[in-house]
């Protein structure tokens, strides 16, 4: 009798401690289990869009699990990247978001969320250059010559920009300001209606993705005066940089990344930055990427939050000494 009350005792212990052990283990769970949601908090078919949905389908195809992008737009994209803050902070919900989330602060008098402290960032995946245009009617063929025209005529030439307080209108502004150039500025709501205007000659100047100006550069229906970054570009060798037309050292790259949610396990912060990295590193899309006038980058979390906090500074900067307004 005793023995059988022993073994019943041990049998007891046993289920508990297994029935204890069963939630620990489903807590456990390898990461990921389930689909994963990328937020755009921009509209689908642009160019963030478009290399998410490259990204998120590579990363898709190396975790063997589902990879959903989600078009969240509005308020300059401050809806999307709210839901993103407020998400759990499990790995299941992602930002890919632009260099504007570096820019919003400054921008907008008040958020919803902390651009700073909400968010894990994760990876910059790539970077973009720019590229200063004219229309061929402007007698300007190098940056140089556009500083000159705009100090001998102030106030008469004009350049397009797509939306206040962007990256593309803060960088023009800093040209300006360090060059002593007084050109007014025409705004558009995106890339189409302002290249229709440039092509018609009804705009003079703007400053553009090189990825879009390009093949109207090789057209010839624009002019290409400098490029951004601190290298020509290998596929428009011929456009000099800023940097070597008498603003040494001058570089300006965008940048698109992936954030978590602040508090996102930092295991799995290192898992998201190896899947988005091998998908960077793979030939096929090294290739894809070069098509598209972007550079691979890839960094470490720890590289891409120093890059960010540089940019939030240096941005922060140009709307100040442009006295740009903030955004209610």
């Amino acid at each position: 009798m005793r023995l059988f009350r022993v073994a019943a005792l041990a049998a007891a212990s046993l289920f508990a401690t297994a029935s204890l052990a069963a939630p620990a283990l489903a807590q456990t769970a390898p990461y990921p289990d389930k689909p994963i949601r990328m937020i755009v908090p921009y509209v689908a078919g642009g160019a963030t869009d478009a290399l998410a949905r490259l990204f998120a389908a590579k990363m898709q195809e190396q975790m063997k699990v589902a990879i959903i992008v989600e078009n969240r737009p509005g308020a300059g994209g401050n809806v999307g990247t709210d839901a993103v803050a407020k998400a759990a902070p499990d790995g299941y919900t992602l930002l890919f978001n632009i260099n504007g989330h570096a820019i919003s602060p400054s921008i907008y008098k008040s958020q919803p969320f902390d651009a700073d402290k909400d968010f894990a960032r994760v990876t910059q995946l790539v970077s973009t250059s720019t590229v200063i245009v004219v229309n061929p009617k402007v007698p300007a063929k190098t940056f140089p010559e556009l500083v000159a025209l705009a100090k001998a005529k102030p106030g008469v030439l004009n350049y397009g920009n797509t939306g206040i307080g962007n990256s593309l209108h803060l960088i023009m502004e800093l040209l300006k300001a360090e060059n002593g150039m007084d050109i007014q500025m025409v705004p558009f709501r995106g890339d189409a209606p302002l290249f229709q205007s440039l092509l018609a000659g009804d705009l003079e100047v703007a400053l553009v993705p090189t990825s879009a100006a390009k093949s109207h550069i090789e057209s010839g229906a624009v002019r290409a005066l400098g490029i951004s970054t601190l290298q020509r570009s290998p596929t428009l060798p011929d456009v000099p940089t800023i940097a070597e037309q008498g603003m040494p050292g001058f570089q300006y790259t965008g940048w698109m990344g992936i954030f978590a949610p602040a508090k996102t396990p930092r295991p799995i912060i290192d898992r998201l930055y190896r899947e988005a990295k091998a998908a960077v590193d793979a030939p096929e899309m090294k290739k894809r990427l070069e098509a598209l006038e972007v550079t691979p980058v890839a960094s470490t979390p720890e590289e891409f939050d120093k890059m960010y906090f540089a940019d939030r500074e240096r941005f922060a900067k140009v709307v100040r000494d442009a006295k740009i307004p903030q955004i209610d």
